[in-house]
């Protein structure tokens, strides 16, 4: 697998993403094969008592980004928990490149950033950082190179020595990055990496996801920041009591929602006629008009635009705006999780 990170350079700040250092692990990683997906969930439940917690849930990823979304209560944390090896399920199998994620070897291929945090808050970020990589079984050179490279990484070099007690959410979601990048894992499982973080820090730490994405890493990200979330990705698993609602990107998922109206805002030359069609049209479950636009809530896009195609051509109506105003993750999720 290729190195993931450069040596360290004081002197340059802001520096592009570039080299990696040479790895010196314990023993060595077996990649998975490209056939295989770096995370396999196949018919996986895990029960909290009488708590259904994860329900028959069957995922596979392979490098990239996939967003996970879903409400509180979900089943994000349990599924990210089971990932991670924390904890085995009471029914399925859950794989990292190829080995049981509870295993010591399928440990070596995983990075994981809780959205709690528990420092030894006396402790440096520096002190830290170096402390994982002295437990993970590096030596005392080789888990100083790591801290130093993977804190120029995520951008926290200068700012390491402030004890821990005194980090913003930020700065303490940057440390907890850093920690889980220093032995180069394959599988990435971040979860609300983006809260707390100032938009500056939050496109740097998108650019950092990205750049790692284009490396070949696998990340899975559970976030409530949708809109972020879009930016970073358009590739989602959406998550609803306890069971993958759906998956795929936004554009895949949302033809798959024949039922769930579609909202769209048309302007014509002629309202007051096309207004008057569309209210005839069993898909058009609603319409609303104010003095220049049309706003339609429709089922079955797909038929609704080649029915609205059809008959501007018919009757030779100018269509001068037309736009669909609830793609959005958030307008998807929304639907998928409100029961229906």
């Amino acid at each position: 697998m290729p190195d993931l990170l450069e040596s360290a350079d004081a002197g340059r700040r802001n520096r592009a993403l570039e080299t990696a250092y040479s790895a010196v692990p314990l023993a060595p990683k077996q990649a998975a094969p490209a056939s295989e997906p770096v995370l396999l969930f196949h018919h996986v439940s895990k029960w909290y008592g009488p708590v259904i917690g994860l329900n028959q849930v069957t995922l596979e990823l392979r490098p990239g980004i996939t967003g996970l979304v879903g409400h509180n209560g979900s089943g994000k944390s349990t599924l990210l928990r089971l990932a991670a090896g924390q904890m085995k399920p009471d029914l399925g199998r859950v794989d990292v490149a190829g080995v049981p994620a509870w295993t010591s070897e399928a440990k070596r291929h995983i990075g994981y950033c809780p959205e709690l945090d528990t420092f030894y808050e006396e402790m440096s970020g520096r002190r830290f950082v170096q402390a994982m990589a002295r437990l993970v079984g590096y030596t005392q050179a080789e888990a100083h190179r790591r801290t130093e490279n993977t804190l120029e990484l995520v951008g926290m070099r200068d700012r390491a020595d402030r004890p821990l007690a005194g980090y913003s959410k930020g700065m303490r979601q940057r440390i907890k990055l850093a920690q889980a990048l220093l032995h180069d894992p394959e599988l990435l499982l971040l979860d609300e990496p983006l809260s707390g973080i100032d938009p500056i820090g939050r496109r740097e730490s998108i650019e950092l996801f990205r750049e790692l994405s284009r490396r070949g890493k696998c990340l899975l990200i559970s976030s409530h920041e949708l809109d972020e979330l879009e930016k970073l990705t358009d590739h989602i698993a959406i998550m609803a009591s306890g069971r993958i609602a759906a998956v795929g990107t936004l554009t895949q998922i949302r033809e798959l929602l024949d039922d769930h109206p579609l909202t769209i805002r048309i302007a014509s030359d002629q309202n007051r006629m096309l207004a008057c069609i569309l209210l005839e049209w069993d898909d058009v479950v609603g319409l609303d008009r104010d003095d220049r636009f049309l706003k339609v809530r429709a089922r079955n896009p797909r038929r609704f635009f080649q029915q609205l195609g059809e008959t501007v051509l018919d009757r030779m109506i100018e269509i001068q705006h037309l736009e669909t105003i609830d793609e959005s993750t958030q307008d998807v999720l929304g639907y998928l999780l409100s029961g229906k």
